[in-house]
């Protein structure tokens, strides 16, 4: 309940500023707060409710306050989901909503991770969850890398209209979605040391159903060939869509 409440709050705010990417960051800010909520009320063993709610938590964090900045504050809406407004036309308003509220069932599916870690009484971390942790630890930094990258590209206003080929972007076209689904891997890892954690491994999967099949890549390249043509196009012949790889020779 709490979760469609929010996402319902967040639709009459896109309303008024025309910008629907407000949604990524109630996303993100609610998957995270749930699982610190989780961490703090279960019933498990204290280390592991704390990890938990650390790893989600700052993840959530970290990620909310960047698309914050990105796509909200001041920012056009992103071309994703102006395609998906132009395609809605007069319908936009009742379709923003349920999505919207799609989102905050999501929200609550992708908190299970932390929901079933915080069940466990078990004392001692296992070699799967310590795994999963020092997994976590190796996609956060890459996503943060990568979002970083991107960002300091996009400041410099002789970059405006080019595509990015720095850093982690040379070898991937989105090299954050990467580190994203991976940490979502070591999240699912991490919970499946625990009865009932093996249900989490859905995150991972769905995750990267999302950035295939749905609003994640497919929208994002159609907006880059948009916008950057044919620069884009020979970003695409040279440079792995999502798993970091050495580039092709142009």
């Amino acid at each position: 309940m709490l979760a469609a409440v929010v996402m319902a709050l967040l639709w009459l705010r896109q309303q008024r500023t025309g910008n629907a990417g407000i949604v990524d960051v109630g996303w993100t800010a609610l998957v995270a707060a749930l699982a610190v909520l989780d961490a703090r009320f279960g019933a498990g063993w204290n280390y592991r409710r704390a990890a938990a709610g650390f790893m989600i938590g700052s993840w959530g964090l970290r990620l909310a306050v960047y698309l914050l900045y990105d796509r909200v504050l001041n920012r056009p809406e992103d071309g994703r989901y102006v395609e998906m407004r132009r395609e809605w036309g007069g319908a936009a308003p009742r379709r923003f909503f349920l999505f919207f509220q799609i989102q905050a069932l999501a929200a609550v599916a992708f908190s299970l991770p932390a929901l079933f870690a915080a069940m466990n009484g078990d004392e001692g971390f296992s070699l799967v969850e310590l795994i999963g942790a020092g997994l976590w630890i190796v996609a956060f930094a890459g996503e943060s890398t990568a979002d970083r990258q991107l960002l300091r590209f996009k400041s410099n206003v002789a970059n405006h209209g080019h595509t990015c080929r720095t850093g982690l972007w040379r070898f991937s076209r989105h090299p954050n979605y990467f580190f994203e689904w991976l940490i979502w891997v070591a999240f699912a890892l991490f919970a499946s040391a625990s009865p009932w954690g093996w249900i989490a491994c859905a995150c991972p999967a769905a995750m990267l159903y999302f950035l295939f099949k749905v609003t994640g890549i497919p929208l994002n390249e159609a907006q880059a060939l948009r916008s950057r043509g044919a620069e884009y196009r020979e970003y695409q012949r040279a440079t792995s869509v999502f798993v970091p790889w050495f580039p092709k020779e142009t």
